[in-house]
């Protein structure tokens, strides 16, 4: 036993060194600025822009997917709207349609040659800046929002609203003083995971002709070479989102939503929507969906239809899926491999070591991708030059990065294996490494498979870490479809865009197969 926790304490250990060591060389990196030009960078105009850019799409995009999801929860959860079931599907396959081809769609919709054009003949200016990001990146991520709500909805104890009600407050003051603040959890938790997408985004906002961190931190690197003023960016850009997952924990600080009274709750009711309501509803159901899904549909099929000669797209389309699934196959069997001791020693070995070291796991996904990304740029220039720009530093950014995707699959799964199965095996004279390879590993299996499909669907379609790490001549799904959508040649990206849309379909299968399972 101490021998195991020894051992499984070093991956840990190890595993957490490799994410934090690249941030230390982003710092060192930065560090070679002196004083006056980084009180410089700070006020320069253009950084204060970004920053004031960056908090508009944030809050932008927060309230939008919040107007989107909230009535979606509330529809599916307490009323009696028919077809709920669709509703709750339809409300989950945005999920997709990636925000950069979320962007595709939106921008194919405009000019003489666009959608609405060529088949309504309206003709609409191009959508860009804040207000076309924010549309783009809300129609994406709003389904964040809706499963934590619709969650929040099921477990809320609805007998506090009926005595609300019995008490005089009328259905707009039981909505705004007892059902909203105990949504609030559900509410931060989705803001958390949206707002820290969208800090990071840089697909979408590229393609939308908006400046903010992430977009300014690419083109600081790539184009101008004034990499200390880019590592400085990525700091920053780091330091907000640290912020914001701060700010969240302090707002749940010494909150309580449960009940302190003795007593049941009441069984859940649904609100009987009068025909004109039901109508109303579904109304809203079908705008939503019509934008989030019909939309990036229509627009893709109606390029796909303009390709003079598909077949003579497929050889490219297959290589550049190949190279997509040349990192995303190893990329997910790593993050696995590395997820593995960091769950074991949490589950079964806990400590103030194994949660420190299980914090650290998540360093990676809590941090900026492009910022992850430029970090790992250094580290490799400066201290591992024959990594850099290969495909195996490529794999490893992916699998640190998406670590916390395949650690809660796994570490789930170990919560619920006996381990009165293992300390059997053990008795019979097995090793801890026996043990962990022929009881403990069989029984998870189930979560670790399911943590390989979601790092290996999230690095099918990923592109800020792929566009800085690439290897030269590595074009896969996300950077050729980018790369033709920005050039104006949205026909010739319409294959690849599609590619994408039907693998990031993986993922929604999976979210909704384990929601079918929680309900």
């Amino acid at each position: 036993m101490p021998r195991a926790r020894a051992i499984f304490s070093a991956l840990g250990l190890a595993i957490g060194g490799l994410m934090v060591l690249p941030l230390i060389w982003l710092v060192m990196r930065a560090a070679q600025a002196d004083i006056p030009t980084v009180i410089d960078m700070f006020t320069r105009p253009r950084t204060v822009q970004l920053l004031r850019n960056t908090l508009a799409l944030v809050f932008c995009t927060l309230a939008l997917a919040t107007l989107i999801a909230l009535p979606l929860a509330w529809l599916v959860s307490r009323t009696n709207l028919k077809y709920r079931r669709l509703v709750n599907i339809l409300a989950v396959i945005p999920l997709a349609t990636p925000g950069y081809v979320m962007a595709y769609a939106l921008i194919g919709l405009s000019g003489n040659f666009g959608f609405m054009n060529q088949v309504f003949g309206v003709t609409i200016p191009r959508l860009q800046g804040l207000w076309g990001a924010t549309l783009a990146l809300s129609l994406y991520t709003f389904p964040y929002i809706y499963l934590n709500l619709r969650a929040a909805f099921a477990g809320l104890d609805q007998s506090l609203e009926e005595a609300a009600r019995a008490l005089g407050a009328t259905p707009r003051e039981v909505f705004f003083r007892v059902t909203l603040p105990h949504l609030m959890p559900a509410l931060m938790a989705g803001w958390l995971v949206v707002g820290l997408y969208v800090i990071g985004d840089f697909g979408a906002v590229a393609l939308m002709r908006y400046e903010v961190f992430s977009y300014a931190i690419y083109i600081q690197y790539s184009v101008m070479f004034d990499r200390v003023y880019a590592a400085w960016l990525a700091l920053m850009l780091i330091a907000m989102a640290l912020s914001v997952v701060w700010w969240e924990s302090r707002l749940r600080e010494g909150a309580h939503y449960s009940r302190t009274g003795s007593g049941a709750g009441t069984a859940r009711r649904r609100l009987a929507l009068p025909p004109a309501l039901q109508a109303a509803g579904w109304g809203f159901v079908a705008l939503v969906v019509l934008a989030s899904v019909g939309l990036p549909i229509a627009v893709l099929s109606f390029w796909m239809v303009r390709l003079d000669d598909l077949p003579a797209v497929m050889p490219a389309l297959l290589r550049a899926f190949s190279q997509s699934l040349s990192v995303a196959v190893p990329s997910a069997l790593m993050a696995a491999a590395m997820a593995l001791p960091v769950a074991v020693l949490a589950v079964r070995y806990p400590s103030r070591l194994s949660t420190f070291i299980n914090r650290m796991a998540f360093v990676g996904y809590a941090v900026p991708a492009l910022a992850f990304a430029l970090a790992f740029v250094f580290f490799s220039l400066n201290a591992a030059r024959f990594l850099y720009q290969t495909q195996f530093l490529l794999i490893s950014v992916y699998a640190l990065s998406f670590l916390a995707l395949a650690l809660g699959p796994i570490r789930s799964a170990l919560y619920q294996a006996r381990p009165s199965i293992e300390e059997a095996a053990r008795a019979l004279g097995h090793g801890p490494f026996s043990v962990f390879a022929r009881v403990t590993l069989p029984t998870i299996r189930p979560g670790v498979v399911a943590g390989m499909v979601l790092v290996f669907v999230i690095a099918m379609k990923e592109l800020p870490i792929a566009f800085l790490l690439a290897p030269t001549g590595f074009r896969p799904l996300s950077i050729t479809m980018f790369s033709r959508t920005s050039e104006g040649m949205l026909m010739e990206a319409a294959p690849y865009a599609a590619a994408i849309m039907a693998f990031s379909a993986l993922f929604v299968g999976f979210v909704l197969r384990h929601d079918k399972k929680a309900g």
